[in-house]
């Protein structure tokens, strides 16, 4: 046995690598015991130095090149749990006493359980000691590592924390928290003066401009993010995405908003379930166009006879916001205003009767209809004025049901289809599908947004927002991650978020048209990333999901400006364009309104990055008593988009823009950016309240109402 010893540690030190890794491996076991509830002390390997081998049979204890296993349970097959390795004579010894029984087939590494619930380690075979010691510590290195896999397999479902890894903790994310308090040491001022700099920070597609050279960040950073970017496989969390894959695991949902504007080329490529997703997307756009033709045209006719010149899309969250941002757009839009003539769209989404009042009102029902707009169609908003449109129409036309089949049309998922049906809605050809792998606040390319906008405007013009839109989307999967927009938004949010500690952000387009994209991004990002654990359902250390406000400029600068100078520091997105749909030039005028507007456009990012000095409020003549109130620290950073014109094209790239900025953040987060799961504690808490007041209704007597909670009862008896 000497001789064995002298041989090993011939080996280059290879008896010494031995230990090393059996002091690991004694160090990882220790966790299991010290931190599993299970038995996991009923299966204790112990370890020696000794190489001495035992060739005892049926003893309880058993040695292989210094390593014991102790079987400290009588209650359970020795050979379901098996020690990790074993000698000849061992297994010789378990041969002749099970009586000619087969050996145990191997198995893959792992933890399992035996038939008393005894956790153990399986192994998928067995090294015999021989007198080939290179075969013996291949074997031995082999296992080893195989083991400590195994091991740390467990410890990841036992030991809170390592399930997966917040990204907090990656050496990616440390290097940026240290850089950031070197950014935090610069000034906006002086890093706007490095031309290099300037010459790099911005991007371009499409004629779209972007720059970021005011964001309070260097070269340096933006390879930080990138690599941070890297780290997380952001491309490959986008190419999931575009692929169809269920990235939305808490619903069990593939997320394809993209594939709403995929091109028809592209039928064959995306399957859900086995169901072409882009062919889907086709059939239903052609069903619209068809429809909102001959609904302009006059072959679809209204109950009495008369065109239907008026649209109410009733809907909420996604199913409204959206839409309308588009239907803003398009109003002012010179194509827009020639294919609107004629017709007039609203949009019904509070269930506030006051809405349903507004909307109503100079409206002729028999001219009137009705996209009732609901992916279940169960939300109780949506449904609660879904059947008081229905009575509107009723009490014009009568109590019948060709009134609904002629009137209300539906854009619901395919789930949906039987309460569609008993709404009373002609589910064959007033009905317009969507899908599960579509979420409501990125709806607005489905039928959500297709049937009231083609109503409107023409199926012609939708196309066109649809094209811009699809633009984006190929320049966000197919563009270096250094030149690629949304990416490059995205990864600047999570800087200025997680990094600088800047909890809101304001979107500022200076374009009356986008007055309500605000709104529209304000759901987009607050309900995708406002999340506090990551899809491994660890609570998250690190700040996520900002505030997002705004309104267009320059009624902004009258309403808020002032706390983005002198108050907290907000992040801004400034959105421009070169031209204007509609200009104006007064005679005697030196520049146009819409030089006026780009004036205040093109100024406000400096004032914010550069802010103004002592010296500067002295030279135009402040005084030094005053001096405190009218030094604007500045360093407050933005980013500038800059586009051609606002046209129907140019809205699907702001639209696909945001939406893939919000995606981007949410990847290298590790949250998930698809469900919502805050909506619905609401909507069921109001359903118990309701509960409450239908009781408080209907009592004769009138009793108080008690619900439990003394504040909430208090105010529901007020």
């Amino acid at each position: 046995m000497e001789g064995t010893n002298q041989r090993i540690r011939s080996r280059g030190g290879k008896s010494m690598l031995i230990r090393r890794n059996m002091d690991s491996l004694r160090v990882i076991i220790a966790c299991v015991v010290l931190f599993c509830p299970l038995q996991v002390t009923s299966f204790v390997p112990t370890f020696s130095t000794s190489s001495s081998v035992s060739k005892s049979r049926g003893q309880d204890a058993r040695s292989v090149t210094g390593i014991k296993y102790r079987d400290k349970s009588s209650d359970h097959d020795n050979n379901a749990v098996g020690p990790l390795f074993s000698t000849k004579a061992s297994r010789r010894s378990k041969a002749s006493s099970s009586k000619g029984n087969k050996e145990p087939e191997k198995s893959q590494l792992g933890f399992g359980e035996n038939p008393n619930g005894v956790p153990f380690i399986r192994t998928s075979d067995r090294i015999s000691v021989t007198d080939d010691l290179d075969q013996q510590h291949a074997g031995f290195k082999r296992h080893n590592n195989a083991v400590s896999g195994a091991v740390s397999g467990l410890l990841s479902h036992i030991i809170p924390g390592r399930r997966d890894q917040l990204v907090s903790a990656t050496p990616e994310w440390k290097r940026l928290q240290k850089h950031a308090e070197y950014i935090k040491g610069t000034h906006l001022r002086n890093l706007l003066k490095e031309e290099e700099r300037c010459d790099t920070m911005f991007a371009s597609h499409d004629g779209i401009y972007c720059d970021y050279s005011r964001q309070r960040a260097t070269l340096e950073t933006l390879d930080l993010l990138l690599e941070l970017a890297d780290a997380r496989d952001l491309k490959g969390k986008m190419n999931a995405m575009f692929e169809g894959e269920k990235i939305n695991f808490t619903e069990d949902r593939a997320v394809l908003h993209t594939a709403l504007r995929a091109d028809r080329s592209k039928v064959g490529t995306v399957h859900v379930d086995g169901v072409d997703a882009i062919q889907e997307v086709h059939e239903v756009l052609d069903q619209v166009k068809y429809f909102t033709d001959a609904v302009r045209s006059g072959e679809i006719l209204g109950y009495t006879g008369k065109r239907m010149r008026n649209i109410v899309s009733v809907g909420i969250g996604g199913s409204y916001l959206g839409p309308e941002f588009v239907h803003e757009c398009l109003k002012t839009e010179p194509e827009g205003i020639n294919s609107a003539l004629g017709y007039s769209l609203h949009f019904l989404s509070n269930v506030d009767p006051v809405d349903v009042e507004r909307t109503c009102a100079d409206l002729d029902p028999e001219e009137t209809l009705i996209v009732i707009v609901s992916k279940t169609f169960t939300t109780a908003e949506t449904m609660l004025n879904a059947r008081t449109m229905r009575q509107w129409l009723w009490d014009f036309m009568g109590n019948d049901k060709e009134v609904v089949r002629k009137h209300v049309v539906a854009c619901a998922s395919v789930s949906a289809t039987d309460k569609v049906k008993a709404f009373g809605i002609d589910t064959e050809n007033y009905f317009f599908r969507f899908w599960d792998w579509v979420g409501g606040r990125y709806s607005v390319c489905s039928a959500a947004g297709a049937v009231p906008i083609s109503l409107l405007y023409g199926y012609d013009l939708f196309e066109k927002f649809l094209l811009g839109a699809r633009s984006v989307d190929e320049h966000f999967i197919t563009a270096p991650l250094n030149k690629n927009i949304p990416v490059l938004m995205g990864l600047l949010g999570v800087w200025n978020m997680s990094f600088l500690g800047y909890s809101t952000r304001s979107t500022l387009p200076y374009a009356e048209a986008l007055l309500k994209l605000p709104a529209h991004i304000q759901q987009l990002d607050m309900e995708s990333n406002g999340k506090s654990v990551t899809r491994a359902g660890i609570e998250v250390d690190y700040p996520v999901g900002e505030v997002d406000f705004g309104e267009p400029g320059t009624n902004g600068q009258h309403s808020f400006f002032q706390l983005l100078h002198m108050g907290q520091t907000v992040p801004c997105d400034f959105i421009g364009f070169v031209q204007s749909q509609h200009d104006i030039v007064i005679d005697g005028e030196a520049l146009s309104a819409h030089d006026e507007l780009m004036a205040n456009f093109f100024a406000q990012p400096d004032a914010l990055a550069n802010g103004k000095t002592a010296d500067e409020a002295r030279a135009d003549g402040c005084s030094e008593e005053l001096l405190p109130h009218r030094i604007f620290k500045g360093n407050r950073p933005s980013l500038s988009l800059l586009l051609p014109k606002l046209t129907a094209y140019a809205t699907g790239q702001l639209l696909a823009l945001f939406e893939h900025r919000t995606v981007v953040q949410g990847f290298i987060w590790d949250i998930n950016s698809f469900d919502q799961w805050g909506v619905e504690l609401g909507k069921k808490l109001a359903i118990d309240v309701k509960q409450h007041i239908e009781k408080a209704r209907l009592d004769p007597e009138q009793k108080p109402v008690n619900t439990g909670n003394p504040a909430t009862s208090r105010i529901l008896n007020y």
